[in-house]
């Protein structure tokens, strides 16, 4: 294991600078104080310190196979010996290669992709082309969705992120989300929300399904709460999709690529849009890639047109020959097969938490993707945090997560859910290591509880 040297000066110059320098993203700016990071292999990173910490969050959900894997970052260096860098419009083994490659390792006739720097230029691009394809210009997106921060992105993101660009991209429409658990219809039976079409019919009655391109949605809610969808939500959706002519665009950027415990999490449920957005553990964030997947009777209905889309480092050659190894080693390691069985243990560990700590009002999730939804009162499910909490009133979760960091374990939280999404390599001993970290601070939410 590569674990640098020792050395706190070095670790406190380089925060001074991050913090004097560097803009930081989704940040109060005066309240930064990153982890100077030395260096990262599987599981686990550590500081200048010598410090290691469990990566109980992927980082940004992001790095599924692990820091530093050496088939990676051998397939990257070997890429960068025989082309760095061409643009876009020429042709490349590695960005034709992986093109094939996810045509072979994704559901029903997707096919063509798109490739993009990240996720929010894949959903953007999955809606132009919706647009395109369909001739019409609304777009129905979910409240509890996050989509990307670019422009077009953060408007489909439905949650309080938006309102800073907002009026932003038009034509974009709002829908509720089959959050069982905090039922935005009061969960009756059968569920207009939960149940999927009733909802949905009832939009479209509202906006004219005739002006609708597309619906979009995440395929598991992610940062906002990590929340799957009730059996036969996504089919329900699906078929009213087609029965109006409207295209559905999964975005699976945080849950594709094995982090439920399938290589996508449509293939739970039986479902294949007619674009599927990926990035994050297509090569586990090691070079920036995303793309946008469509089924080639989509992209037939524009090959004679101009597709108005593209950026210079789209497809770049570091980035495929990087996500070509890494799907490849997901493959021989049997890492998506892993993230479903080491998933399930983690599943059962959350879950045994929930019988000891009264702050757990829920625990929710598919292989590698847990939240745990803290309350202050189990009866009533009020949060913990608020919606859209900061300040004081954030500060039971970020207490527990400040606890959980000074013993070594790094997690993600978001208002009162904590996020539990390790890399999909993890092995149950770590899982242990970590449950056994989380148990001790939630004794700080336990203290909320009424």
């Amino acid at each position: 294991m590569a674990i640098v040297e020792a050395n706190p000066d070095l670790g406190a110059q380089i925060v001074a600078d991050a913090k004097e320098y560097v803009l930081y993203s989704w940040s109060v700016q005066d309240q930064i104080d990153p982890i100077a990071v030395a260096g990262a292999e599987g599981r686990h990173f550590w500081d200048y310190d010598g410090k290691r910490y469990l990566d109980f969050a992927s980082q940004l959900v992001n790095v599924s196979i692990g820091h530093q894997h050496p088939k990676i970052i051998q397939a990257i260096k070997d890429q960068a010996d025989q082309l760095c860098t061409i643009g876009p419009p020429m042709a490349n083994e590695s960005r034709s290669r992986l093109g094939r490659m996810l045509a072979e390792v994704t559901p029903g006739d997707l096919s063509v992709s798109f490739f993009t720097n990240g996720g929010a230029e894949a959903n953007e691009n999955a809606v132009k082309l919706a647009r395109m394809v369909t001739g019409r210009s609304k777009i129905i997106a979910r409240y509890r969705s996050y989509h990307g921060a670019t422009n077009g992105a953060v408007t489909l993101t439905g949650d309080p992120r938006r309102w800073a660009v907002e009026p932003g991209m038009p034509g974009v429409v709002r829908m509720f989300d089959p959050y069982t658990y905090r039922c935005p219809a009061g969960h009756p039976d059968p569920c207009p929300v939960c149940t999927g079409a009733p909802h949905l019919e009832e939009i479209l009655e509202y906006e004219g399904a005739h002006t609708v391109a597309a619906v979009i949605l995440e395929t598991v809610t992610g940062t906002n709460g990590i929340i799957p969808p009730p059996d036969g939500y996504l089919q329900a959706i699906r078929e009213v999709c087609n029965r109006h002519g409207i295209l559905l665009i999964l975005d699976e950027v945080m849950a594709g690529f094995g982090r439920t415990g399938r290589w996508f999490a449509c293939e739970h449920w039986d479902v294949v849009p007619d674009i599927l957005t990926v990035a994050k553990g297509i090569n586990s964030g090691y070079v920036p890639i995303g793309a946008m997947i469509a089924r080639g009777e989509i992209v037939d209905q524009v090959r004679s047109r101009f597709f108005p889309g593209g950026l210079t480092y789209a497809g770049h050659p570091l980035a495929c020959a990087s996500a070509i190894a890494s799907i490849e080693a997901f493959q021989e390691e049997r890492v998506v097969e892993n993230a479903a069985a080491v998933g399930g243990h983690l599943g059962e560990s959350l879950h045994g938490l929930a019988e000891r700590h009264p702050s757990i009002g829920d625990v929710r999730g598919l292989g590698c993707f847990w939240g745990v939804e803290l309350v202050k009162n189990r009866e009533t499910r009020e949060m913990l945090v608020p919606y859209n909490a900061s300040g004081e009133a954030a500060a039971p979760v970020a207490r527990l997560a400040k606890a959980a960091l000074e013993q070594g374990l790094y997690l993600m939280t978001h208002w009162n859910v904590i996020m539990v999404v390790p890399p999909l390599t993890i092995t149950r001993e770590e899982v242990d290591a970590g449950i056994a970290i989380l148990d001790e601070a939630l004794a700080i939410t336990d203290e909320y509880v009424s």
